[in-house]
Order: structure tokens, then C-alpha cells, then sequence
């Protein structure tokens, strides 16, 4: 019987429609530890990690990033042009469940953002209006009250706006211009509850998206094995996922890029999955920039949570283990055919990207600790909605 991580190997070289990984990017795994070397490895991480996260070991960074040591969540900030109150996310817990505000009639901002799917979909990439395919897969909106930037390619810098743009899609919501007034102007508790958070008139596009905003912004979570060990509970994470926090710092050069208390630099990066002249092309940020630099960047996931959000990277088109071990190998580097040799804007994999060497009990380390990243499970329930 295969392994999990040759299983996974197979599975990438399908995913994107390869025959297997690129000459030099399988390096050769590093030695196993004996049962007593893990013993006493286990013992000495149980003691450096005993502290506070300031005396951890040095992590793997290279130079030039600017990181953040892992941590728990901060305190959620509502802007003080859409203060959260509490009639103000009643409203948008009600429009978020609510299929009215689109086109169709149909589509609610929980279709791609469902709270028993990690606030995902499960998607590969989403269906949006009229049943289309969209391109890209749905991110989670956990924990989006404290991301800089929203959408994969960065194109919305704030909840309202990301909002906003995921209406006004033609694709998506398909809900331009009146479409949620005229929608909801004809239901008496919705014409209410807008007066009461906004008062007289205010039942308006802009007032409907600030509610929803607000919603989201309440959408935290902060109840992982992982958080509680930060909290002082020492024996909240396993061996392995001990283990696995320091592969995570250190060997497997993860803090490059997922860092912080979100896992995450919230900045733009190539992975080498731009599928550049092929059938699943995306220039990722470059369509937003316009900058050479950026074709095929796409926004660095938070990780928190990830265990009940996948499938993963921007086109959904990994699994957990196919994603660690394409890490392991360095990603995927696209080579130029020969018509692109001299293409100014032939996608450029990130530097941060190296093969790593990682046996299969880093592998299954590195899944344990990303395994205390994930949220115990919550029932959400959708709320009653009105003229229904």
C-alpha cells in the first residue's frame, strides 16, 4: 500500500496536468531519527517551547523578510466609519444568509462561504450566477476582520469593498446597481430593521454592504489546540504537532510567508502555479497591477483554520498532502516554451521557494501542527429571515 505522501505525489502530477514534478525538484529526504533521538528531540522542544514565544529558537527566515512571530488572535477593531453594534450584525447575519440580495434571487454570501464548510465552500473554485464556474477558489471569511487586504489578488482593500465588488460581479451576485433594494424594499422587517440601524431611509445598497461588513467582522475564532498551548497549556498539543511547530519555524521555511498571529504576510507571492499560455492561465495580482512582477502572484492564506478549508491555493486544486509535498519539492518551476523565451511577463517563481528534504514523520509532524490549527466545530444557524 502506498504511503499518504506517495499517494500525494501521484496526485499532484494530476492536479496539474503533469507527468510528475521537474528534474532536480525531488530532493533526496533527510535522515529518519532513531526512537531514542526522537525521545530526547521531543524532550528538548517541550522545554524551548515551555517559554514565551520570545525565547522560542531563532526561526528560518530569509533575508529581507520582515516576520512576525506566531501568536494569538488581537482584539477585533471595527472601523469607526462602520462601528459594529449589535442591531448593525443582527442585520448583516441576515443578509449574509440572505439569497434576496443577489440577481437571481438565489445566491447568499453564504452559497461560497458556508460556516459548516470552514466559511468556504468545498469547492475546487465556485459556481456563482446562473450556475456559472467561476475562476478561483473560495477563500474563508474566518478571521477576515483582521486581513489587509481581500480577494486573491488583493483588488479590495477593506470588507465594505469586498462586498461591494462580490455584488456588483456580473457572475457572482449579478446584483448591480438597485437590484438588493428593489429586492428587499418590499419586505416590511427588512425596511424596519434598516431604520433602526440607520435610520429614516435606510434601506440603501451602501447601508445593506456596511451591515454585511459588520457581520463578517465578528466571524473570529481563537479556540485551537494551538491557542491554547499559547495560552500555557503545555500539553494542548501533541508530539507530533510540537514537532511540527518547530519544522514549521525552522526546516520547512513556512515563517517566510505564514507568519504573525493570522499565519500569514498578507502580501503577494508566485508559487509557480500561473499555468502561464495554458489552459488554466491566471496573471493573479499582475490583472490589478499591471506590474511584470506580479503575474502570477496571488495573496499568502492564513493558515489558521486550515484543516477545514480545503481545498487549497488560488485554482482549489490540492489537497493538504499534495501541497506539502509540492513545498518539499520547491513548487512547481514553469518553464518557458520556446515562443516565450523572450516574454517580458513569463511568470518568475518567488525565491522564498526552496526544496526542503523533508522525510514522512516531518510530513506527518507538519499536518499535526497545522491540525491544531483548526477550530473546533460550532454550529451556526442560519437566521430566520423575513417574508419567508
Amino acid at each position: 500500500m502506498k504511503s499518504p505522501i506517495a499517494t500525494a505525489i501521484l496526485g499532484v502530477a494530476t492536479a496539474l496536468g503533469t507527468c510528475g514534478l521537474a528534474p532536480g525538484d525531488r530532493p533526496k529526504p533527510r535522515p529518519s531519527l532513531t526512537a531514542i533521538e526522537r525521545q530526547e528531540l521531543i524532550a528538548r522542544l517541550r522545554e524551548q517551547y515551555a517559554k514565551s514565544p520570545s525565547e522560542w529558537p531563532a526561526p528560518t527566515v530569509d533575508d529581507g523578510v520582515d516576520w512576525e512571530e506566531l501568536g494569538p488572535l488581537p482584539e477585533v477593531v471595527h472601523p469607526a466609519d462602520n462601528p459594529g453594534t449589535p442591531e448593525k450584525i443582527k442585520l448583516g447575519k441576515q443578509l449574509f444568509f440572505e439569497p434576496r440580495v443577489s440577481g437571481s434571487g438565489q445566491i447568499a454570501c453564504a452559497s461560497c462561504h458556508d460556516p459548516d464548510l470552514g466559511w468556504a465552500d468545498g469547492r475546487t473554485v465556485s459556481f456563482g450566477h446562473n450556475r456559472k464556474q467561476l475562476k478561483r477558489n473560495a477563500p474563508s471569511v474566518l478571521h477576515s476582520a483582521f486581513r489587509k487586504v481581500f480577494f486573491w489578488d488583493g483588488r479590495a482593500e477593506s470588507l465594505e469593498d469586498q462586498a461591494e465588488q462580490v455584488l456588483n460581479n456580473p457572475d457572482e451576485m449579478h446584483s448591480e446597481g438597485a437590484v438588493v433594494v428593489e429586492n428587499l424594499a418590499g419586505i416590511p422587517e427588512y425596511v424596519e430593521a434598516f431604520e433602526a440601524v440607520f435610520g429614516e431611509g435606510g434601506l440603501t445598497r451602501e447601508n445593506a454592504v456596511m451591515a454585511i461588513a459588520a457581520f463578517e467582522r465578528t466571524v473570529v475564532g481563537g479556540r485551537t489546540k494551538f491557542d491554547f498551548f499559547l495560552d500555557g497549556r503545555v500539553g494542548a498539543l501533541t508530539d507530533e504537532a510540537l514537532a511540527g511547530l518547530h519544522l514549521y519555524r525552522t526546516t520547512a521555511r513556512c515563517m517566510n510567508c505564514h507568519h504573525g498571529p493570522l499565519l500569514t504576510d498578507d502580501k503577494f507571492h508566485n508559487l509557480g502555479m500561473t499555468h502561464y499560455g495554458r489552459r488554466f492561465e491566471d496573471l493573479g495580482r499582475y490583472l490589478i497591477t499591471n506590474d511584470p512582477a506580479d503575474v502570477g502572484a496571488f495573496r499568502t492564506p492564513s493558515l489558521r483554520d486550515v484543516g477545514n478549508s480545503a481545498p487549497y491555493m488560488h485554482n482549489g486544486m490540492l489537497t493538504l498532502d499534495e501541497a506539502l509535498v509540492l513545498y518539499n519539492a520547491g513548487m512547481r518551476t514553469e518553464r518557458p516554451r520556446k515562443a516565450e523565451k523572450d516574454d517580458p511577463l513569463f511568470p518568475k517563481k518567488s525565491p522564498l521557494l526552496k526544496p526542503l528534504g523533508l522525510n514522512e514523520q516531518d510530513f506527518i509532524d507538519l499536518k499535526a501542527f497545522l491540525g491544531s490549527m483548526s477550530e473546533p466545530r460550532i454550529r451556526v444557524d442560519p437566521p430566520p429571515l423575513p417574508g419567508l
